[in-house]
């Protein structure tokens, strides 16, 4: 497994496509909590499971006015087709070029097999990363522990 930033990390600066012509920067959302879920495709099973349950308790999250991001190295279109087949309601990034990018700063790329790490990151309204959990690749993590994370932040 990789060697993820930990908390107390300041979180990377990054800057990477949501669409063939949408860039979205962190830096864009500071002042507000992020959620990072690096995950290693699209279309796997797995990763299917874990993007519809993070989509429909994105309400949850909402609640402490955090904002979610899919992070994987799949382009945009492949990005695009899979929001649109699950139907889902909050950003996924592509780490496609230079591949793996945003995912090697955060210690959350897989080298030998050139994708990302099942890796969640949650980030305070300062950009300090205050929790970071690294599941093992054919294992959905879950949200409780992003739940547990986002209710100790400070308000």
């Amino acid at each position: 497994m990789s060697n993820i930033l930990s908390a107390g990390t300041p979180a990377p600066e990054f800057t990477l496509h949501v669409t063939p012509d949408q860039m979205l920067s962190l830096k864009e959302l500071r002042g507000r909590p992020v959620i990072l879920a690096f995950y290693p495709a699209d279309w796997s099973p797995v990763c299917g499971d874990q993007m519809a349950l993070y989509n429909e308790i994105l309400p949850e999250f909402h609640r402490f006015n955090a904002e979610l991001m899919g992070i994987s190295v799949d382009g945009v279109w492949c990005h695009a087709a899979f929001s649109r087949d699950r139907k889902l309601h909050f950003p996924l990034l592509a780490d496609f070029e230079p591949k793996g990018a945003v995912s090697k700063l955060y210690g959350a790329f897989r080298d030998g097999e050139g994708i990302s790490e099942r890796a969640l990151f949650v980030i305070d309204k300062k950009g300090t990363i205050t929790w970071s959990y690294v599941s093992p690749i054919a294992v959905n993590p879950g949200a409780d522990g992003i739940l547990e994370a986002l209710e100790s932040l400070p308000k």
